[in-house]
Parts: C-alpha cells; sequence; structure tokens
C-alpha cells in the first residue's frame, strides 16, 4: 500500500524559488506530496496557478499566508486537514540593501520581521504536532549571507546570520523527536525581485550618506554585485531542484549550498576562522583591484571550477 502523501507548506510562493519548488513538489512523478503553497497577496496567484496547470486543486492548493501575521497563520494552518504539516519549506523573505546610513530602522525591522521572526512564527506553530507525531521536517531558505557577511548587505545578512544560529540550536534538539532541520544556503539567485530591487537602489537618495559612501555604493559595489549575479547567478528551477532533493532525502543534511561555483567566494572564511582573511581580501578585491574582482568572477561564470573548491 502506497503512503499518504506529505503534506508540505511553503511560504512565499507568488514567484522565484518558492513558486518553482511548489510546482516542482506538485508534479512529482510519484505523488509523494500535497502542496499548500501560500502567499501574502492572492492577486499574485495566476503565474503559480499556470505553471501549477493540471495540478492544481489535485496535488498542489494556493493558500494566504501573512508571516507576519499570528492571525494569518492560524488561518492558513486551519485549511490544512487535521492541520498537520509534514514539512515546513520557510521561503518568505525581502532584501535590503544600501549604505547603513541611508537606511531606516523601520525597514531594518521589516526584514526581521519577515526573514526571522517570520520564519520563527510558522515553526512555533506546526512544531508541536510534529513533536506529538515523532516526525517532520523544516526547510529553511537561508542564504551563503547567513555564512559570510557582504558589504551594503549588513541587515539582511544580519537576519541570515540569526536564522542559522537560531535553527541549528534547535535542530539538536528536534533530533531527539526525529524531525529534521535543513538550512538551504543559495548564493546569487536571478530572479525578476532582485533586478528590481538593484534597478530601485542605483537610483535611491539614502538620505544622510556622505559622498564618498555614496561613490562606493554606486560605482564600485553595485557593478560588482550586477557582475556576480550574471557570472555565478542560479536560476529559481536550479535551486528549487536542489530543495527537491532535500526535502525527499531520507536522512536530510543540516546544511546545502547550491552552488558550486560560489564555493570559492566562501572558503576564503573558512580557510581562516579568525576572518581577516576573507574581510582583507573582499576589501582589497571591490576598493583597490576592481577590476581583478571582475575578471575573477567572468572565471567562476566558465569552466575554471567546475568542482567544488574545498580550503585544505
Amino acid at each position: 500500500m502506497a503512503d499518504a502523501p506529505r503534506t508540505v507548506l511553503i511560504s512565499g510562493c507568488s514567484s522565484g524559488i518558492g513558486l518553482e519548488l511548489a510546482v516542482q513538489l506538485a508534479h512529482d512523478p510519484k505523488q509523494r506530496y500535497h502542496v499548500v503553497a501560500t502567499m501574502r497577496d492572492l492577486g499574485k496567484k495566476g503565474t503559480l496557478e499556470a505553471a501549477a496547470g493540471e495540478a492544481l486543486g489535485q496535488t498542489l492548493t494556493v493558500a494566504q499566508l501573512d508571516v507576519c501575521s499570528d492571525e494569518s497563520v492560524a488561518q492558513c494552518l486551519s485549511c490544512i486537514q487535521g492541520g498537520e504539516v509534514d514539512v515546513l519549506v520557510n521561503n518568505a523573505g525581502v532584501g535590503l540593501v544600501g549604505p547603513l546610513e541611508g537606511l531606516s530602522l523601520a525597514a531594518m525591522q521589516n526584514v526581521f520581521d519577515t526573514n526571522f521572526f517570520g520564519a520563527v512564527r510558522l515553526v512555533k506553530a506546526v512544531l508541536p504536532g510534529m513533536k506529538r507525531r515523532r516526525q517532520g521536517h523544516i526547510v529553511v531558505v537561508s542564504s551563503v549571507m547567513g555564512l559570510q557577511g557582504v558589504v551594503f548587505n549588513d541587515v539582511y545578512a544580519a537576519s541570515k546570520f540569526a536564522m542559522e544560529g537560531f535553527f541549528e540550536s534547535l535542530a539538536v534538539q528536534l533530533l531527539q523527536f526525529n524531525i529534521f532541520i535543513s538550512l538551504v544556503e543559495p548564493g546569487p539567485v536571478a530572479t525578476e525581485f532582485e533586478g528590481k530591487l538593484l534597478k530601485q537602489v542605483s537610483t535611491a537618495e539614502f538620505p544622510g550618506t556622505d559622498p564618498d559612501t555614496l561613490h562606493y555604493f554606486r560605482n564600485l559595489y553595485l557593478p560588482a554585485s550586477r557582475e556576480l549575479f550574471s557570472s555565478v547567478g542560479q536560476s529559481p528551477e536550479d535551486v528549487a531542484k536542489v530543495i527537491v532533493k532535500v526535502i525527499g532525502s531520507a536522512r536530510p543534511p543540516l546544511r546545502r549550498q547550491t552552488n558550486a561555483r560560489y564555493t570559492p567566494l566562501t572558503a576564503l572564511k573558512a580557510m581562516d576562522p579568525s576572518g581577516s582573511l576573507y574581510v582583507r581580501t573582499s576589501h582589497r578585491l571591490l576598493f583597490r583591484w576592481p577590476r581583478l574582482l571582475n575578471l575573477g568572477l567572468r572565471c567562476l561564470a566558465c569552466s575554471c571550477f567546475r568542482t567544488p573548491v574545498w580550503p585544505r
């Protein structure tokens, strides 16, 4: 007798990784999953429903969910049969980039409310049922910025660092209940959202920021960022494929990076636990040798690093 499909609740499915993941799981040839694909604004569900095709209403259901609202989370779970979630995918998130002096505290708090506390809110809601059943899997779409800071991404990186620490700590306890946590850490992901964000910040004023810092941001960071996305950026579809494998694993990993081409950039920190090598090298590449940085990124995009590079 075939096992009953596992219920997978995914946040942030209106576009990007969440949309691709929902569709891939819903189209699983073995029909192992029933996907509850959620988004804050159901007015944006058209693209997801079109991509789902015949799976819509069969192995995929669309639901409203605002991860920043206790009431919305409770309402969403009440619509799931039995209220039981076998796999939770914390994917909803927002970005924030720019000189620190020009960012408001309200904008910073919004990043943490969504990226960190939104994920915590969902976990708190599904955890009692998972513990009662002694099984479950919590997948967190983190970032390589949860492993290393990136210039002008201070607040976003901080929110991902918070997620990494929180879920690694929680993972120790939950193993006792046969509940697994997996932190999936993409590098740059080429999405429409990222393109719009970079375009917006390129013309933003950032009041209170000194001219030198604005120059560094606009004329050094932004060109390097665009080169990074074009050279080593992954598609949401590719990231979703990695998450599908993580969800289907009998022994899910605690951490899984999705982009082997980005590995040389994270290896610097692993080579020197003090962090000095990474900070100094990043500083020199961005501020002193930007042409060398661009050349290196282009090299990563070619066949130079087809296999992961690990520090010895």
